[in-house]
């Protein structure tokens, strides 16, 4: 055995040492053992364990569960809590309070527990929530409570073996994520813990306060005005599905504030169940997610689906269409964004200084809704941390499915104020006699038919995706097909008045867009189609060819 490995299992059965938890000690144990033997496979794995760490970003961490600094586990967690205790116990005068949330995942109920444990033994003020939660209630509580930061435990969509740790800060951030400096700045105070050594000589106390029943109250109150239902609309048929996540309770009690009929659920998908059982994957926009759902809304001839993933700050919405297989079709996100923009923009329209904003990546019809309503527009970076921070904002959005509408109540994105938002969209248009399909063709006669596609490749190796860039920055395409470029900006040199992002984007001769990025949360590369026309149609062709000219780039560059 190289000194190499001798010197990688050392470091295994460090961890070992240290690890709290049954399941993963065992597992870990037997890796140790095999390697120890000379077993290639497990060597391997080891490395891949132990080579690197799961790193703290502006998304603060996520990854596989399993043991190891490259997976989620009570031992990264607890290193995770001690370094944000000690961040926030350097930034803030006086007694720093946390609150802490939890989803209804593998392992994140005793992941909140030791945050809180740790926080309160720190020196903290603590305060867990009732019991799983949707995120945006989480992000509703620190600035509810007036909290100094917020730690919710959830993957959000990510797959069934992912957990995560998502970090809010109160005060001057007003209860947005975090971004940098703060996530440079939290993950050195991290690793300053996790080269200390045995994370159970960290401090713990059991004096940590658990949130009262009138927190989720408020958060209800709250939310039920965003869109209270319309007089008339009691036999709005229409279905849920909480994606097997932790929306519906919370979601339930909205809407009934609110005045909406009950929706027909999902029931295989509306209680918490962290297999995921009937889903290979629990993201409303990947194929077949939704297939129950549109199961059911077929047999009960509904009028439109809402959808929320796992921790609910998130939404799809599906609307019937007879030219689409099983006769649903789930909107885009960004048709979902654009219709709540024109929505808070008629709203707005007399506030000084009201912005609309949304990621870059996301469709630029909502400049044209700013710019018909005499609002200001801000494109970000992608994440609702930048969205947040927009001054002036009534409505931002990102086409994946992330929408903030109650940016008083919640600096964040929240599928369940957006899909009551929504509900009362439909709700008016069915008064007047028109549908959500109706409202996209009205706002499409407004501003101009606007489309969107994307391109995504999943990859195994994360290198491929960095190479691709590369590539792309070495020689900039000259057209995507027969569509000409006319200017190639390199968003990672800060130049076009935003933070520097790892971005390509390219402005086409006949007014289309192609960005190019990797995610930030999943191995995958991205790449975001937008074009304008005067008809759905021809909008949609040109999306079309688009796509098919990515597709081609990245096989030649990959």
């Amino acid at each position: 055995m190289s000194a190499a490995q001798d010197e990688r299992l050392a470091q295994a059965r460090a961890w070992l040492r240290q690890d709290p938890d049954a399941e993963t000690r065992d597992e870990l144990g037997g890796i140790i053992t095999r390697a120890a033997a000379g077993d290639a496979a497990a060597l391997a794995d080891l490395d891949d364990r132990f080579s690197t760490r799961l790193a703290f970003g502006t998304a603060g961490l996520r990854g596989a569960l399993g043991a190891g600094s490259n997976r989620m586990n009570r031992v990264l967690v607890a290193q995770a809590a001690a370094g944000f205790a000690g961040y926030l116990l350097q930034r803030t005068s006086g007694v720093p309070t946390v609150v802490i949330g939890y989803d209804g995942r593998r392992n994140s109920r005793r992941f909140a527990l030791d945050s809180a444990e740790l926080f309160a033994g720190a020196g903290l003020r603590a305060i867990l929530l009732p019991r799983l939660l949707p995120t945006p209630v989480l992000a509703f509580a620190v600035r509810h409570l007036g909290a100094d930061a917020g730690v919710m435990v959830t993957a959000s969509h990510n797959p069934p073996d992912d957990n995560g740790y998502k970090v809010y800060l109160g005060g001057a951030d007003a209860g947005s994520q975090i971004v940098s400096p703060a996530d440079v700045e939290i993950a050195a105070h991290i690793q300053r813990v996790a080269d200390a050594g045995d994370v159970s000589l960290l401090p713990r106390s059991e004096a940590y306060e658990t949130a009262g029943e009138d927190l989720v109250d408020a958060y209800v109150a709250a939310t039920a005005e965003v869109a209270r239902a319309p007089f008339g609309v009691q036999e709005m048929r229409w279905v849920y599905t909480a994606m097997h996540g932790v929306g519906w309770e919370t979601f339930s009690r909205v809407i009934r504030a609110a005045g909406y009929p009950a929706p027909r659920v999902v029931d295989e998908q509306r209680d918490p169940d962290p297999s995921f059982r009937t889903v290979s994957f629990p993201n409303p926009e990947e194929p077949g997610a939704m297939d129950l759902a549109f199961a059911r809304a077929r047999a009960v001839d509904a009028e439109l689906v809402i959808a929320n993933d796992p921790d609910a700050d998130r939404l799809a919405v599906a609307i019937p269409d007879p030219g689409a297989e099983g006769g649903w079709r789930r909107l885009t996100g960004n048709e979902v964004g654009l219709l709540l923009g024109w929505l808070a923009a008629r709203e707005a329209r007399r506030e000084p200084g009201a912005s609309l904003a949304c990621s870059l990546v996301s469709s630029p019809g909502l400049g044209a809704i700013a710019a018909k309503h005499g609002l200001d527009f801000h494109e970000t970076l992608t994440g609702f941390k930048w969205i947040s921070r927009v001054p002036g904002l009534v409505f931002g959005f990102e086409e994946a499915l992330g929408y903030l509408v109650n940016p008083g109540t919640v600096r964040d994105k929240d599928g369940i104020s957006a899909a009551v938002a929504l509900l009362g969209m439909a709700a008016d248009a069915r008064v007047r006699g028109t549908t959500l399909a109706g409202l996209l063709e009205e706002l499409g006669g407004e501003i101009g038919h606007f489309a969107s596609g994307q391109v995504s490749v999943r990859v195994d190796d994360l290198s491929i995706i960095a190479e691709t860039m590369i590539s792309l920055r070495a020689e900039p395409p000259a057209s995507f097909g027969s569509r000409a470029v006319a200017t190639a900006d390199d968003l990672s040199r800060g130049e076009s008045g935003m933070p520097a992002g790892d971005v390509l984007r390219y402005r086409l001769a006949d007014g289309s867009r192609v960005i190019v990025r990797p995610s930030g949360t999943e191995p995958k590369l991205k790449v975001y189609i937008d074009a304008r026309a005067d008809s759905p149609s021809a909008a949609a062709s040109a999306v079309a060819e688009l796509e098919s000219a990515v597709r081609e780039l990245l096989a030649e560059r990959g």
